[in-house]
């Protein structure tokens, strides 16, 4: 039987990311590293580990701070999704060395999720990746969404977005403004939260 919690199942590393990714503003190691703490606790991510080919029982941990996904480039772990199912997940940080913004993502490959759920298929290629998929989307997208408010609260984001390997548009050329017709969920500060504007397409 497949297990989408698998390490050493590669597998379950293929067909791309679902992810949340959070802007976080110009760089700053204090702030991501908040950031990092509260997505992990957030999330519920068990474990924290360098290498995606051995189980994280048989390889040593890693510190979950900033120095280890600047050196290692990717952290990596477990996480129960909200069905109950365990599935590999990963995360890595966009660091920008000039004036643009720095983002901290959560993902979720492909190959473990459509594991999970025979809905998901081959999206987003597959003749099902349209609206219907977010029958199966919606509930990810929802579980997501609930995590990067919990990060917010410790840690202010400027911007949210939520999907298929989305685009990093970042919250000052956005303007405030979402896309009438969406691949991704938006996530954009309103008091002391953050506002959803869901995927519709």
């Amino acid at each position: 039987m497949v297990d989408p919690a698998s390490f050493v199942d590669g597998e379950n590393w293929t067909g791309g990311f679902y992810e949340l990714c959070l802007e976080l503003g110009p760089r700053d190691d204090q702030r991501l590293q908040a950031a990092l703490t509260a997505l992990w606790q957030a999330a519920g991510i068990d474990g924290c580990c360098a290498d995606s080919g051995r189980e994280p029982e048989d390889q040593p941990a890693v510190p979950c701070t900033v120095g280890s996904l600047e050196s290692l480039g990717h952290l990596r772990g477990r996480v129960a999704l909200p069905t109950g199912r365990r599935v590999v997940c990963g995360c890595f940080a966009v660091r920008d060395d000039g004036d643009g913004p720095e983002w901290i993502e959560l993902y979720l490959p492909l190959g473990a999720l459509a594991r999970t759920d025979r809905r998901i298929g081959g999206y987003p290629f597959d003749s099902r990746s349209g609206p219907e998929s977010l029958d199966w989307r919606s509930g990810l997208d929802d579980w997501l969404v609930a995590i990067a408010g919990q990060v917010h609260r410790q840690v202010p984001v400027r911007l949210g977005l939520v999907g298929f390997e989305v685009d990093s548009v970042s919250a000052e050329t956005l303007g405030g403004v979402v896309p009438q017709e969406r691949w991704a969920g938006f996530l954009l500060p309103a008091g002391d939260g953050l506002r959803y504007e869901p995927a519709n397409r």
